[in-house]
């Protein structure tokens, strides 16, 4: 039938060059599946219970048809088509439509076939599972029933071998029962006997006690007169050996101060330059010089001071910018000054009587001498360097 059609489709395109072939699309059908759902589940092994085997259900697959699309001749013109393309035509388009017709048929029987074959296969499949789940009950069934059987014989050997234990033990029960009634016969018996030694034992040991108890109190009364009268003998002995030290140490303070007080006396009669009559003479020299310097700077001090008052009583000043008191406070200090140079001039006059006698050079607190180069060089001076610093 498709070559028919084809050669007349050639002869119509032969003769009309314009006119266009005639496409017919053909729907293309849709594969058949049908799905298997028939799962097996293991049967579980159990000692009593048995357990139901689950059933499988084929699942029916629904096949879907899908519509065969008209085969849609594209129209030519009819101005341009004859009597003869016409009817070419039509039979074309009638041909190409029993054709699709038939296939359709044709795919509808074989997936009508298909679906057959699955549903037996599939109920092959659950039958062969029944059976095979009725034997595994089965098997199952017969092991836990050699399971129970075997069960039920060892707990009658458990409990016959439990009441031959128990009557053992209690034969064993009864004769320990036995042996301790014995043992404690035994034991209270040995207990009086034990007692009545342990009171005897401890009559003894306590007029023993006694007898050492009063042995150590004599003892104890003993060394305490003993130890009593050893302290006694060493106060006194501590006693005379302090006032011997005592003594001992009141006559060396009282040496010692004796030469101290000597030793004093000497210093206080030292005369360290009597011998040198030159360097008495040099120093008197400077101490006259000195004197006589510090004498007249008192003289121009005092002068000046009292010059400085009849000043300021004869001016008057001005107090606002304070010249009055600046007056004041020099004059004070200038008297300051000549008190100072009078208190000089009078420590040299009693130098130049210690360099008649010849004691000046003597150190005033110490009575050590004072060496030659600070009496030079400060006039008049009357103690050394180290008692001048401890001052």
């Amino acid at each position: 039938m498709p070559t028919s059609q084809k050669k007349s489709s050639k002869v119509v395109a032969s003769k009309k060059a314009p006119a266009k072939k005639s496409t017919t699309k053909k729907a293309p059908a849709k594969k058949i599946i049908v799905k298997k759902t028939t799962k097996k589940s293991p049967p579980k092994k159990a000692p009593a219970k048995k357990l139901p085997a689950k059933k499988t259900v084929a699942k029916k697959t629904s096949v879907k048809k899908a519509p065969a699309k008209k085969a849609t001749a594209k129209k030519v013109p009819t101005k341009a088509l004859t009597p003869q393309q016409k009817k070419a035509l039509a039979a074309k388009a009638t041909l190409q439509a029993k054709a699709q017709r038939e296939r359709d048929a044709k795919q509808k029987e074989a997936a009508r076939v298909k679906a057959v074959k699955d549903r037996e296969a599939a109920a092959k499949k659950v039958q062969a599972q029944r059976e095979r789940d009725a034997k595994q009950k089965e098997a199952a069934r017969v092991k836990a029933q050699k399971e129970r059987e075997a069960a039920a014989k060892k707990a009658k050997l458990q409990r016959d071998k439990d009441a031959k234990l128990k009557e053992a033990m209690r034969l064993k029960a009864a004769k320990a029962k036995a042996a301790e009634a014995a043992a404690k016969k035994l034991a209270k018996e040995k207990a009086i006997a034990e007692k009545i030694a342990a009171k005897a034992a401890e009559a003894k040991r306590r007029a023993e006690e006694k007898a050492a108890a009063e042995e150590k109190r004599q003892r104890d009364i003993e060394n305490r007169r003993r130890a009593q009268e050893a302290e006694r003998e060493r106060r006194q002995r501590e006693l005379e050996r302090r006032q011997e030290e005592e003594r001992q140490r009141l006559e060396r303070k009282a040496a010692e101060e004796r030469a101290l007080q000597e030793e004093l006396e000497r210093k206080r009669q030292n005369r360290p330059y009597a011998d040198q009559k030159e360097f008495l003479a040099e120093l008197r020299e400077l101490l006259v010089e000195e004197r006589a310097r510090a004498s007249s700077e008192v003289a121009s001090l005092e002068s000046a001071a009292e010059e400085m008052l009849v000043d300021r009583e004869r001016l008057e000043y001005d107090d606002e910018d304070g010249s009055g008191v600046a007056s004041d406070i020099q004059r004070d200090q200038m008297k300051e000054q000549a008190a100072m140079q009078s208190l000089k001039v009078a420590e040299i006059d009693v130098a130049l009587s210690r360099v008649d006698d010849g004691s000046y050079g003597r150190c005033d607190e110490c009575y050590e001498t004072i060496p030659p180069e600070r009496l030079r060089y400060q006039k008049p001076v009357f103690t050394c360097v180290d008692c001048r610093s401890s001052f």
